[in-house]
């Protein structure tokens, strides 16, 4: 819950529209990463192998990317809360599609329509978030939405393969239906009606995007993803064959890191409230040293686990101080600006995935993995450094005693 030095009654109006927001976003998570439990009963059911099965990940995540700038197109001018229930319509018309698609093609159809619906959500949502509480608790607002995504991995993602793999897969899909029916019906009794969409035209509003203040946190926003995804996609591998943990310890491992991105996550934004620029240098910073570390102790079982957790509390702490400060660049177009970044996000992912398998296609070590992700990490951090050099890219305090 946001704490707000206000009546009671206050509290109340602010946390359950952010709290309906989170709902949805755990949704939208859980249905972005449960297939990758399911990937073996998905491949028997559609008799496909599991390497076409897994092109239903690749193909989510393009979805976003692809769908980010048409979708933040198409829903510029409408009512912001209207914009998000149009949204999670979409969300549980393409899980209705993929519970009930009878082919692999179909499948993947459903899939990316379901993403079309994802970087449009978290952008739009995330300037409501901003929108509802007092300027100094922004981040921890958007963090708190974001929260709903990371409680996917601990909580969605589990149950939801477990749920699959007793009933069949489609039930997995089922149950994401009713979770986008939920929070769809929290949107409309508790997110506030007259937030009103893009009033400019989009043609002043796409060249206010293009300005150097704005491009710089996005460019920044999908580096940390590519550091992120990197390592994450072959955490599995490298948990088995470098650590030497049983499938079940890999499972425990994954939920811990869950909560690491769930913990850290919440942190980043309540510091980032203090000191959004600070906050982020120190991330990065904690990245690079803590993915270094881990190339050296990747074999011990113990630090490994405790590295793990907190590499993903520190990449999870960037992601609501790098959407506000996408958000806070382009005053003119927030939400456009705010919906792009979820698709600079996702382009990180598919990017980090690739490199990834492109250094272990060159030979590359899975022990090697963090420090090539540090690398990254490392860029994004010079990046960060060069805002001392221009002032006019520094991301707006949203503290006065800063």
């Amino acid at each position: 819950m946001l704490r707000c030095s206000i009546a009671g009654s206050r509290i109340i109006r602010i946390s359950l529209p952010i709290l309906a927001l989170a709902a949805a976003s755990f949704g939208i998570g859980t249905t972005e990463f449960v297939i990758m439990g399911l990937l073996p009963d998905v491949a028997r059911s559609l008799a496909v192998t599991i390497p076409q099965a897994g092109y239903l990940v690749s193909g989510y995540a393009m979805g976003v990317v692809v769908g980010a700038p048409l979708v933040a197109i198409a829903t510029a001018r409408l009512p912001r809360k209207t914009a998000l229930l149009a949204l999670m319509a979409v969300f549980i018309i393409g899980n209705i599609g993929c519970a009930l698609a009878p082919d692999y093609w179909l499948l993947m159809g459903a899939r990316v329509l379901t993403a079309f619906a994802h970087g449009a959500f978290f952008g739009i949502g995330a300037v409501v978030a901003r929108d509802l509480v007092p300027r100094e608790q922004r981040t921890q607002a958007v963090s708190l939405m974001f929260a709903g995504l990371t409680l996917a991995n601990v909580l969605g993602v589990p149950f939801g393969t477990a749920l699959g793999q007793a009933a069949g897969w489609r039930a997995a899909f089922w149950a994401v239906v009713a979770i986008g029916l939920v929070a769809g019906l929290a949107i409309i009794r508790f997110v506030p009606s007259g937030m009103p969409g893009t009033r400019g035209g989009l043609t002043s509003e796409f060249r206010a995007l293009g300005r150097w203040p704005v491009m710089l946190p996005m460019l920044i926003s999908t580096t940390a993803s590519v550091s992120m995804f990197t390592l994450f996609t072959y955490i599995t591998p490298l948990l088995e064959e470098v650590t030497g943990l049983t499938p079940h310890g890999v499972t425990g491992a994954l939920l811990a890191i869950g909560v690491g991105l769930t913990v850290g996550n919440l942190i980043g934004g309540r510091l980032a409230d203090r000191n959004l620029l600070k906050t982020v240098i120190g991330a990065f910073a904690g990245l690079v040293a803590v993915l270094i570390l881990l190339s050296f102790v990747s074999r011990s079982p113990i630090p490994t686990m405790a590295l793990l957790i907190l590499w993903g509390g520190l990449a999870f702490a960037l992601v609501s101080p790098l959407q506000i400060w996408v958000v806070d660049a382009a005053t003119d177009a927030p939400n456009l600006a705010s919906t792009l970044n979820q698709g600079a996000f996702n382009l990180g992912n598919a990017t980090g995935a690739w490199l990834g398998g492109a250094a272990l296609n060159a030979g590359v070590h899975y022990a090697q993995l963090p420090l090539l992700a540090a690398l990254v990490a490392a860029l994004a951090l010079a990046m960060v450094l060069s805002t001392f050099a221009n002032r006019r890219v520094l991301p707006v305090q949203v503290s006065p005693a800063e």
